[in-house]
């Protein structure tokens, strides 16, 4: 029985709702009066539900689609304007014990190299880091009890935040760990993570356990119930994902949504972030083996649709995906990108051997950070570096207030420029330092607020001359 409030796997990601929203999708596919009647809602810009979300992803009629694109571009414009968030992820160790298919980390796979890195080599690859101009990090590790227990990655968080290198400085470390208990949870909240990332991967129970037959990722309501006991631990900022590719994806887009509804619902907040990767070639895995994967033009609607219907979340895309790709889901709604990123454990000092790979996926989109950040600047985006609303304790519904209100604008345009200063001149290479400059002095006039204004060109003065770190 389907009940949203429920703490129940099973039931908050009720299997015969979600068939059954299919199914009102699939007859409605072709409605033009529901779809609009869908997109005027979408337009006072406080969600949709998934059931909504559904005959929009299924939707035929190429004009509705159009006004669809166009709705989500103006979504992310209103609440995110230019601004692109950038981060890197940090693979601390890939062993682990559960038998996932589609991972090259599963135990059996004899012929990856497995590594664990030390805590003086987690301050080499965060000084590697710093130096590129990354302050915001993404923490993976395969699920190990014994070779990565909670207290090496603590220890790990706590190494990360001491390292202050020449200007660099790591300023918030998302987490991406198993599941775990809501005491761990309390833990790395006392730790100062930021976000708690865990991807579902599927939302199809049988399918679920299925790829994951072996290890303490099989129990499937253990992992999906994670995000209320990380809630209940006091995390407020969590980051949900399903893996493209691996079952129906519009059965996993609904459970998706139904997840997210089930946080509001349950829990008083939604998801801070959504992530949508797809499966991508590794060592031992081959993506032509999984039967589900979708088009460019599939994932670029799925994006849209998740603006339109999750409006104030984070989406993000990885490196997985193309240069071409990101260019086209930027624009329809993705929040935050990573970039210069490496896969492998140890990959940022030094380049692994192809005999040692240790990767979890291949990298798609292989430019360097400033190569990224040129790339950006170049269509016309804001790549941020911005940490501050985690810092300043805008986490959870007090950031979700502030979202909504429209009153988080006062605040990240701002901050991102401000820290995109800090990035020219510390990081940036020539060409890309001038676009940079020009940039800002394009958006500062763009700031409503004559006070804030004020500050943030005194600012601006201060990071030339040598000073740092300003937020508001």
């Amino acid at each position: 029985m389907y009940n949203v409030k429920s703490k129940i796997a099973t039931e908050f990601i009720d299997n015969e709702e979600i068939l059954e929203t299919l199914e009102y999708a699939k007859k409605n596919k072709n409605n033009r009066q529901l779809i609009n009647e869908i997109l005027e809602k979408a337009k006072e810009c406080k969600g949709i539900s998934h059931r909504e979300a559904a005959v929009l992803l299924e939707c035929e009629l190429e004009d509705e689609n159009e006004k669809m694109y166009k709705l989500a571009k103006e979504i992310k414009q209103r609440f995110y304007g230019n601004r692109i968030v950038m981060f890197a992820p940090l693979y601390l160790s890939n062993y682990c014990v559960n038998g996932c298919t589609y991972c090259p980390y599963h135990h059996k796979n004899k012929h990856i190299t497995r590594k664990k890195l030390t805590q003086e080599e987690i301050e080499k690859e965060v000084i590697a880091l710093q130096d590129m101009g990354h302050k915001r990090l993404a923490l993976e590790t395969g699920e190990d009890p014994v070779n990565n227990p909670i207290e090496y990655v603590l220890e790990s968080i706590k190494t990360i935040y001491s390292i202050k290198h020449k200007n660099g400085a790591i300023r918030r470390a998302n987490v991406n760990i198993a599941a775990t208990t809501v005491e761990n949870y309390r833990r790395l909240k006392d730790a100062g993570i930021g976000t708690y990332i865990l991807f579902q991967e599927t939302y199809h129970k049988k399918t679920y356990e299925e790829l994951h037959p072996t290890g303490p990722k099989h129990d499937y309501a253990y992992h999906t119930e994670a995000m209320d006991r990380a809630m209940e631990g006091g995390i407020d900022d969590v980051g949900l994902g399903v893996l493209y590719g691996l079952n129906m994806y519009r059965y996993d887009f609904v459970g998706l949504l139904m997840h997210a509804e089930h946080l509001e619902a349950a829990m008083g907040v939604g998801p801070h972030t959504i992530s949508v990767p797809r499966i991508r070639p590794a060592d031992d895995i081959n993506p032509d083996e999984f039967t589900n994967a979708i088009s460019d033009e599939i994932f670029a609607k799925i994006v849209a649709v998740l603006r339109i219907t999750v409006p104030y979340t984070g989406l993000i895309v990885s490196t997985r995906e193309s240069q071409k790709t990101r260019e086209k889901v930027l624009e329809l709604g993705v929040s935050q990108i990573s970039g210069g990123s490496s896969t492998s454990v140890g990959g940022y000092v030094e380049k692994e051997k192809e005999e040692e790979n240790s990767a979890q996926f291949d990298v798609n989109d292989t430019r360097t950070l400033d190569e990224i950040v040129n790339w950006l600047l170049e269509k016309g985006h804001i790549p941020s570096f911005c940490t501050a609303c985690y810092r300043e304790g805008r986490t959870g519904d007090r950031f979700m207030q502030l979202v909504k209100s429209g009153q988080i604008a006062n605040c990240c345009q701002p901050n991102a420029l401000m820290t995109l200063k800090e990035y020219l001149e510390d990081y940036a290479s020539e060409d890309t330092r001038r676009k940079g400059e020009e940039v800002i002095k394009n958006e500062i006039p763009r700031i409503p607020n004559e006070k804030v204004k004020k500050i943030v060109l005194e600012n601006l003065e201060n990071l030339h001359e040598g000073k740092r770190d300003f937020r508001f």
